[in-house]
């Protein structure tokens, strides 16, 4: 009995909050054009390279938030085209890894003007540099802010301490990591810009210029950090690793309680919180793929599934 996976249906996978997101990443992406002209321009005027570091880093933060505005609206507009076979949800994905690759120059590029102004200091105008700073911080934290909705940083959500197999814990499933990475290079931006407050204030203090070109080469071990984790996540969608373990286990155990045996299973993410799966079943006495599937309705994330069935 060859099973399919019924008629005619959506391959809409996009995330729930698609809409909201796209529109938060597009006022991020205006805030942060306006912040790194003024950090570039004041960084060289005052001599910071804390100051001139994050101003420059900025600027790439800006060009990928206009990645992820555009990853949201080519996926939008694209959500019911038939050339995709299952949908556009992973073009968020795709974003963000070409994000975290960003956030990784970022990274190399602060570390390697810092240790060079750490190598040949030059004098700075504190005074100047740490107002523009705290002016930098505070779009930051307002971009922060948008960017903010409960699901960054954390792979689990502490009010789903007990699951079921219709409950299993899938809050990790759900992340947007398109999202995630403006998120990312919002809080990278942040962090620099306290860094470099930090650094002005404390030199300005005790003279230590040095402090300046320490401070960048900090951040930009951070930044790398949050690189390489969002670089992994969202490579583990691409290429298709099963992102949710029990949810794989709750399709067994469903489908074993109805006296099939699950012989192959395929499970993949195919958008924020929706899952695809391709199951190949076997039973002493077979039952249509349609009621198998039906055994399979309430799990939470499983958007799509093809059944196909054999007799033992």
């Amino acid at each position: 009995m060859n099973a399919a996976s019924g008629a005619s249906h959506s391959h809409f996978f996009l995330g729930e909050r698609h809409d909201r997101h796209s529109r938060r990443t597009m006022i991020v992406v205006a805030l942060t054009a306006v912040a790194m002209v003024v950090e570039i321009a004041a960084g060289y005027a005052f001599g910071s390279m804390a100051l001139l570091a994050d101003g420059f880093h900025m600027s790439t933060h800006a060009g990928a938030l206009l990645l992820a505005a555009l990853a949201y609206r080519y996926a939008s507009r694209h959500a019911d085209d038939p050339a995709f076979t299952f949908g556009t949800g992973k073009i968020g994905d795709l974003a963000g890894f070409a994000s975290a690759i960003v956030l990784g120059m970022i990274a190399l590029l602060i570390a390697v003007d810092s240790l060079h102004r750490l190598a040949s200091p030059q004098p700075i105008r504190f005074d100047e540099a740490i107002l523009v700073a705290v002016l930098g911080l505070g779009v930051n934290l307002i971009s922060a802010w948008l960017l903010h909705d409960g699901e960054h940083g954390h792979d689990h959500d502490p009010s789903h301490s007990h699951h079921n197999d219709d409950d299993h814990g899938h809050h990790h499933d759900h992340h947007d990591h398109n999202f995630r990475a403006a998120y990312v290079h919002v809080a990278a931006d942040a962090l620099t810009s306290v860094l470099a407050i930090a650094a002005l204030v404390a030199g300005r203090t005790f003279d230590w210029v040095w402090l300046d070109a320490a401070a960048g080469v900090l951040g930009a071990v951070m930044i790398a950090l949050w690189s390489i984790r969002l670089m992994r996540d969202s490579a583990g969608v691409l290429v298709d690793r099963v992102a949710d373990p029990k949810l794989a286990h709750a399709i067994e155990d469903r489908l074993e309680r109805h006296g099939a045996r699950v012989t192959d299973l395929h499970l993949w993410r195919v958008g924020p919180g929706h899952n695809a799966a391709v199951i190949s079943v076997s039973a002493d006495e077979p039952q249509t793929p349609a009621r198998y599937k039906t055994a399979l309705s309430g799990l939470h994330g499983l958007s799509h599934v093809t059944i196909e069935v054999t007799a033992a």
